[in-house]
């Protein structure tokens, strides 16, 4: 249980995919313009890294090592046609707001990093844990960072307008916005994350 707890925290903090590993940059400044386009496009993504972890782990010894990369686009292209059906059938309108986003994680770096260095070299139960946290940690920065833009530039939260019409700061919807909000939040995770490091070591010393 212990190792499952570890392995879920290393996707949602110690190495976040966004906040610290700074992968996935494309739909990270492209689809969070609102906090429900980044929760979507986040979701989708967490559900592909888990079946297409689980499923490269499950066929890792009978996959040649020649074709390898190969062998990972099929199963991963396979689940993100599904989630894109899945889509179109019952959010059309997301979907359509999402757009090309959705099929291009088929090539997401965060995916093949996972299958590559974890997926292909652990058990299928370890290797779907590590699907889910990090699927669940890039859910988490894409909501975060819709959610400060959709705010910061629409005055809303979830499509709820909070200040009438008074309140907008239409860069932080466009794609300048993205950047400015990415740059600030890794800024925000850093200190946190230096200052926690400063602790333990204080703590460390003081023993």
């Amino acid at each position: 249980m212990n190792r499952y707890k570890s392995i879920l925290c290393n996707g949602l903090i110690t190495h976040n995919p966004t906040f610290v590993q700074l992968l996935g940059m494309c739909p990270t400044l492209a689809v969070t313009t609102s906090a429900i386009n980044g929760l979507a496009m986040g979701l989708s993504t967490m559900v592909v890294l888990m079946f297409s972890n689980l499923f490269i782990s499950l066929l890792r010894k009978f996959i040649p090592e020649q074709i390898r990369i190969a062998a990972y686009v099929v199963v991963i292209a396979g689940f993100v046609s599904a989630i894109d059906l899945l889509l179109q059938a019952f959010l059309p309108e997301l979907s359509g707001t999402l757009g090309l986003y959705i099929p291009l994680i088929v090539v997401n770096c965060i995916i093949f990093a996972r299958a590559e260095s974890f997926a292909s070299k652990n058990p299928p139960i370890d290797s779907m844990m590590d699907g889910i946290g990090m699927g669940f940690g890039f859910t988490l920065a894409l909501t975060l960072i819709g959610l400060c833009r959709e705010f910061l530039g629409n005055g809303s939260i979830f499509g709820i307008n909070l200040f009438g019409q008074s309140f907008s700061m239409l860069i932080f919807i466009m794609p300048a916005g993205a950047f400015l909000t990415l740059g600030f939040l890794l800024a925000a995770v850093r200190k946190i994350s230096f200052e926690k490091k400063q602790e333990s070591k204080d703590e460390g010393g003081a023993r």
